[in-house]
């Protein structure tokens, strides 16, 4: 689908086909560190696919990295880029009050950086691609904790980055600004051994340029009244962090140590793929999802591991006191998959089929016919659900490994300790000999900082007030849970929820990538800047 009329522009997105840099350059530099330079910009063109195969022309002003804060850790990952269309197929268009699309391409909590863009979309992690899911400790001896995958142009496929990717391309040529920031991550480790980008490295260093962003006001091209954030997996999560975290007092020291600019961190608008948060509860929610399913081994996991994990959701989710949206009721461990069933996956399913020809839907019901097809709606069990999905991709616990190999255990590494236990249950059972059971005085501090349930069960005043959410129904990289509960969250406190599961994907799917395009121009009541 492309986007709308209400974009201001045909529709667009997908990839570009080629790009050219004009001779328009200008090297100068503003005096003030964290003020923008408006005439810093190089003048390029490309060439970018819509989601209807559509080539548009977009020429664009760039400005290569900028350092985002007055006192970097390290100004290769603390930095971001800019990205203002001027024409867009021949037409020329005023950027000026255009929404800022805020994009980031972390993946697995690992270091991104933008310090050698040429092009907008030139952001990456350390893992090679933007938008991965965590990938285990930096010294590579035991499993992941989550692999990524690959995308088409559109996103039509599992995807590392391909959510960001499609998304940063479709709102350029949309006539939106793309912002891309860079931000340190959990591998990186300076002469003397200490990582320095471990939590809640990530997060504050988004919070810093969106403070640059807001402190620009007038200089840099958009509305930094109107910035939307976009991430994919762990940069999902911090997308959804930097929504429901806004303005939050939690975080200024670490911004403050920063240097960064004296302004407003909120964001009206927050986009998140599969988000990989609720960290320290993601253990026993992935085990009430997945908890059956085998190991693509064919191998169980240890049940008695699995059912105290499931326990502990049980007991988590009863205190959230969530209701699910359409009127569901409170959500608890004995009603959620219901829930999932009825709100999500058999919608998912019927949209799914609803879109295909009569005869691929007949070949489909065929080979999947756990599926009842009646009056042009799909139906079945969550026991059926769960043998469609088949092997889970995480062997338990997921996230706080008894022998500290997840990626997620170097997320709240510090100084030269590698990894650490986030939860009493990973600390009580740990199996690295480690002298202490329990986690780390400064762990529960760091938990907050890095979830945004605890800033959205706390009402926080500063939080974006949109939501667009977005899971594969066979994405086992964490539990459907934990995206159901973040909309559940911000619909509860009267927020402007939109949140679906695309049928049959997997980690990293963006299948609707024009439509988001169309939600920003309608949430932020953006009319094109696009002079006839």
């Amino acid at each position: 689908m492309g986007i709308g009329a209400t974009a201001g522009v045909a529709a667009v997105g997908g990839i570009a086909l080629s790009a050219q840099a004009s001779d328009t350059s200008s090297d100068s530099s503003a005096s003030d560190t964290l003020a923008f330079d408006p005439d810093g910009y190089t003048k390029l063109t490309k060439t970018i696919t819509d989601t209807d195969d559509v080539e548009h022309s977009v020429t664009y002003h760039f400005w290569k990295a900028i350092t985002y804060v007055a006192n970097p850790v390290d100004a290769t990952y603390q930095s971001l880029i800019v990205s203002a269309p001027v024409e867009i197929d021949g037409k020329t268009v005023d950027p000026t009050n255009a929404p800022i699309l805020l994009a980031n391409s972390v993946g697995g909590y690992m270091p991104s950086s933008v310090a050698d863009a040429t092009e907008v979309g030139g952001g990456g992690s350390a893992m090679g691609g933007g938008g991965g899911a965590p990938s285990g400790a930096p010294t590579g001896s035991a499993a992941p904790s989550a692999s990524a995958s690959t995308s088409n142009a559109n996103g039509n496929t599992n995807a590392t980055g391909g959510a960001t990717s499609s998304n940063q391309l479709l709102a350029l040529a949309a006539g939106y600004v793309v912002i891309e920031p860079g931000a340190r991550g959990r591998t990186l480790k300076n002469s003397d051994g200490e990582y320095y980008g471990t939590a809640p490295a990530a997060i504050v260093d988004l919070k810093a340029a969106v403070r640059y962003i807001r402190s620009n006001k007038g200089r840099i091209p958009g509305n930094v009244e109107r910035i939307v954030s976009a991430g994919t997996s762990a940069g999902g999560a911090l997308s959804a962090l930097l929504g429901a975290s806004g303005d939050s007092k939690i975080y200024d020291e670490f911004l403050k140590e920063l240097g960064a600019a004296d302004a407003s961190d909120a964001i009206f608008a927050t986009g998140a793929w599969c988000p990989i948060t609720d960290l320290e509860h993601a253990d026993g929610a992935y085990e009430w999802n997945w908890g059956t399913n085998d190991l693509s081994t064919g191998k169980q996991v240890d049940q008695t591991v699995s059912k105290a994990l499931q326990a502990q959701f049980a007991e988590y989710q009863a205190a959230l006191k969530l209701r699910g949206l359409n009127g569901f009721g409170t959500l608890t461990a004995r009603n959620y998959d219901e829930y999932l069933v009825k709100q999500y996956l058999e919608p998912s399913a019927t949209k799914y089929l609803a879109d295909l020809s009569d005869s691929d839907r007949t070949t489909y019901l065929a080979a999947n016919t756990f599926i009842t097809w009646s009056g042009g709606k799909a139906s079945f069990t969550w026991a059926d659900f769960l043998t469609h999905v088949g092997a889970r991709k995480k062997d338990t616990p997921a996230f706080d490994a008894f022998d500290l190999s997840a990626g997620e255990n170097n997320l709240f590494g510090a100084g030269t300790t590698l990894a650490r236990h986030f939860t009493a249950y990973g600390a009580k059972n740990d199996t690295t000999g480690l002298s202490s059971k329990r986690v780390a005085s400064d762990i529960p501090a760091k938990l907050d900082l890095m979830n945004p349930m605890y800033h959205l069960e706390r009402k926080n005043p500063g939080r974006s007030k949109h939501w667009w959410i977005r899971l594969g129904t066979e994405d086992s990289d964490t539990s459907l849970t934990v995206a159901a509960n973040l909309a559940a969250a911000a619909n509860g406190l009267g927020d402007d929820v939109n949140h679906l599961y695309y049928w049959d994907q997997g980690h990293g799917a963006n299948t609707d990538p024009g439509d988001f395009i169309t939600w920003i121009a309608k949430v932020t009541g953006h009319r094109s800047g696009l002079k006839k």
